[in-house]
C-alpha cells in the first residue's frame, strides 16, 4: 500500500462528497423560481417553494442516514468495499439526477438526490481509513488534509456548477460522475483487497445493532457526542445564517456573498493543511482553545458591526479547521476499540443532526433577529470549550485514582 496514494484517494472522495452536496445550489433556484410552469416546479400542483424546500432537504437526509451507517458497515465489510460501492453509487446518483432534470421528472430527481446523499455519507469511512492505516503525526496531518478536502468541496461545487452550466444543465452532474468514477478507480489502486471477515452479520443486523448512535450507551462517548453536537450547532448556525446577516447588515448581493464565501473557504482550506502539525500541548487543551476561537468568530458576527463581522467571517475557518483535526485525531486514538468507522460515523452524524436542529431553531429565532441565531451558536461553542476543559480534568482525576488503586 502506497501511503501518498492512500491519502490522495481518501481526500478525493472527501472533496467529491461535499462537491456533490453543494453542486445543485446555483442550479436549482432558477428551475423552481421560473415563472413558466414545468413538471419540476408544478409537480402535483404543489407550491414551487415547497417543492424547492423538499429538493434541498432530501440530500441532507440521505447524508444523515449515510453518516450514521457507512462507518459501521465499513467496520464489518471493509473500507475498500464500502468506498467503492458509495463511489460508484454516488456516480449513478448524479447521472440519474441529470436524466431526471432533462425529463423534468420530480420523483426521480428526489430519489436520485437521496441516493446521492446516502453515498456522500462515506466521509466517515474515509476518516476511518486514515485513522486505521496511519499512526502518530502522519495520521494527524492526513486527517487535517482530509478536512481541508471537505472544506474545499463547498467552494468547488458551486464554482463547478457556474463554470459548466452554460454548456447544458446536465454537464455539471456528468463532470461529477466522471470525477467519482476516477476517485473510485484510485481507491481500487490504492487499497488492496481485504481478507473476508469472520463476522457473519448481515447488512440489516449491522444497520440495526451497530449504527453510530449505538455508541451513546458509553458515558465517555456521550460526552464526546454532546461536545461535538454543541460545536457543530455553532458551526452550522454560522454557515446557514452569515449570508443572510450580510444581506441585512451590509446589503450584500449574490456576487458579494460569493466573494466573502470564497475568502472564508480559502482560508479554512489553507488552515487545514497546517492543522495536523505536532504539538507539545495536550490535545484536549488545544481543542478547548479552538472551540473558544470558533465561539469568538461566530460571536464577532453576532455583534452586528459590518467590519468586525467581515473579519470574523474571514477568520472563522482557522479555529474551525484546527478544532476538527485535533478532536478527530484524539477520538481516533482513545476510542479505537469501538471501531474507527463507528467513531468517525458518530462525529459525522453530529454535524448532520446539527444542521437539522439549526434549521428548525434558526427558522424561529431569525424571525426576531438573525443575530440571535449567531449568538446562540457562539454560546454553544463557548460552552463546548468550557466542557472540554472540565472533561480533561475529570479524565486526569480518573487516571490518578486508577494509578493509586494499583499501587
Amino acid at each position: 500500500m502506497k501511503t501518498p496514494l492512500l491519502i490522495a484517494a481518501a481526500c478525493l472522495m472527501a472533496l467529491l462528497s461535499t462537491v456533490g452536496a453543494s453542486l445543485p445550489y446555483p442550479i436549482l433556484p432558477p428551475l423552481f423560481a421560473s415563472d413558466a410552469p414545468n413538471s419540476l416546479n408544478n409537480f402535483l400542483g404543489l407550491p414551487p417553494k415547497l417543492l424547492f424546500g423538499i429538493a434541498l432537504t432530501i440530500n441532507p437526509l440521505g447524508l444523515l442516514l449515510g453518516a450514521t451507517l457507512m462507518g459501521s458497515l465499513s467496520d464489518r465489510y471493509g473500507r475498500r468495499r464500502v468506498l467503492l460501492v458509495t463511489g460508484f453509487g454516488g456516480a449513478i446518483g448524479h447521472a440519474v439526477t441529470a436524466l431526471a432534470l432533462v425529463l423534468e421528472n420530480y420523483p426521480a430527481f428526489i430519489i436520485a438526490r437521496f441516493v446521492t446523499g446516502l453515498a456522500e455519507g462515506n466521509g466517515s469511512v474515509a476518516r476511518a481509513l486514515l485513522a486505521e492505516r496511519l499512526e502518530g503525526a502522519l495520521r494527524l496531518r492526513a486527517l487535517s488534509w482530509l478536512n481541508g478536502a471537505f472544506h474545499a468541496g463547498w467552494l468547488v461545487g458551486p464554482l463547478l456548477a457556474g463554470a459548466t452550466l452554460g454548456f447544458g444543465i446536465t454537464v455539471p452532474f456528468m463532470v461529477a460522475v466522471a470525477a467519482l468514477v476516477l476517485a473510485s478507480l484510485l481507491v481500487m489502486a490504492a487499497l488492496p483487497r481485504e481478507a473476508p471477515s469472520a463476522d457473519t452479520s448481515s447488512i440489516w443486523q449491522v444497520a440495526r445493532e451497530r449504527h453510530a448512535l449505538n455508541l451513546l450507551r458509553f458515558p465517555e462517548l456521550r460526552t464526546l457526542f454532546s461536545i461535538s453536537l454543541a460545536v457543530a450547532c455553532g458551526v452550522t448556525a454560522f454557515y446557514s445564517y452569515y449570508p443572510l446577516w450580510l444581506v441585512e447588515v451590509g446589503n450584500y448581493d449574490t456576487a458579494a456573498i460569493a466573494t466573502a464565501n470564497m475568502v472564508m473557504c480559502g482560508i479554512m482550506t489553507a488552515a487545514s493543511l497546517f492543522a495536523g502539525r505536532e504539538s507539545a500541548v495536550p490535545p484536549l487543551r488545544r481543542a478547548a482553545w479552538y472551540a473558544w476561537g470558533v465561539a469568538a468568530t461566530v460571536g464577532g458576527v453576532a455583534l452586528g458591526n459590518l467590519w468586525i463581522g467581515l473579519v470574523a467571517i474571514s477568520l472563522f475557518g482557522i479555529p474551525n479547521a484546527f478544532y476538527n483535526t485535533v478532536m478527530q485525531g484524539w477520538a481516533a486514538e482513545r476510542f479505537s476499540a469501538h471501531g474507527q468507522g463507528a467513531i468517525m460515523g458518530l462525529l459525522s452524524t453530529t454535524f448532520c443532526l446539527a444542521s437539522i436542529v439549526t434549521a428548525l431553531a434558526g427558522a424561529l429565532l431569525s424571525l426576531l433577529d438573525t443575530r440571535l441565531v449567531l449568538g446562540l451558536g457562539a454560546a454553544l461553542c463557548a460552552w463546548a470549550g468550557w466542557r472540554i476543559g472540565a472533561w480533561r480534568s475529570e479524565l486526569a482525576a480518573a487516571r490518578l485514582s486508577a494509578n493509586g488503586a494499583t499501587t
